[in-house]
């Protein structure tokens, strides 16, 4: 292991660079609150053009990090390689096949996100979509969790998921916004034309305006006493209606 890398992250201005630009998977950077300078500008580009979130934090919490020289500087890996949409979409319609997404809107549990993923994976889906920002960090415990399967699945990270939304709808795939406020059983709703299902996390469900965006809105029947299901069961409930209907 390099001196300036640790299981799941990197430090240093220069390290973090060089690894962005060989082609490393960066899930975010955290960088000390009113630090500037000219390197510190290039990396701040490089992650623009990358589509890496960047966090500014108190040094405190970069020293508690790590005690080596981070020169106010860490970046957190990922165990994955992101994929393009656009190419997932493309590649899916060549081989004859029914594009089958999942769209995850603030899911920050790791474990939920393995979870969505390995089930994501045994079911065929053609990839899952995920905000470059409040999604949960897809490092060694998320591909833990997955039993591998994120590295079988493509994973698309975006910076805009409100335009993600609109192009994969200008692909011909409809987004099915599943919430329990939704008036239609997920067992109603036709799922057997390209669909891209979009999740919510447990606290605060689907954003508003991605709401709004939705073709479809779809719940699952509670009988019980609790509100709502664990975000990863409902997606392996959901998935499997689609295999369903498709036969």
């Amino acid at each position: 292991m390099k001196p300036n890398q640790s299981a799941d992250f990197i430090y240093g201005t220069r390290a973090i660079i060089e690894s962005i630009e060989a082609g490393k998977e960066v899930d975010k950077i955290l960088l000390q609150k009113d630090l500037k300078n000219e390197l510190i500008l290039e990396l701040m580009s490089l992650a623009k053009a990358h589509s890496v979130p960047v966090q500014k934090v108190p040094v405190e919490k970069l020293n508690r990090l790590t005690k080596k020289n981070h020169q106010g500087v860490v970046a957190y890996l990922s165990s994955v390689v992101y994929a393009s949409l656009d190419n997932v979409i493309s590649e899916a319609y060549s081989k004859g096949e029914t594009p089958l997404l999942i769209i995850l809107d603030r899911v920050t549990d790791v474990r939920n996100i393995g979870a969505i993923a390995r089930t994501a994976e045994c079911a065929g889906a053609h990839a899952i979509v995920v905000p470059s920002r409040g999604t949960a960090q897809l490092g060694a415990d998320a591909m833990k969790t997955s039993a591998g399967a994120l590295n079988h699945i493509a994973v698309c990270r975006v910076e805009n998921l409100k335009t993600t939304i609109k192009e994969i709808q200008a692909n011909g795939i409809s987004v099915i916004a599943c919430s329990e406020k939704a008036d239609k059983l997920v067992y109603e709703a036709d799922l057997t034309a390209p669909t891209a299902i979009m999740m919510g996390s447990e606290e605060d469900g689907i954003s508003p305006e991605y709401m709004k965006l939705a073709d479809g809105h779809v719940k699952l029947p509670i009988n019980g006493q609790i509100e709502s299901l664990n975000v990863s069961v409902a997606n392996g409930v959901i998935i499997y209606e689609v295999l369903r209907q498709r036969g």
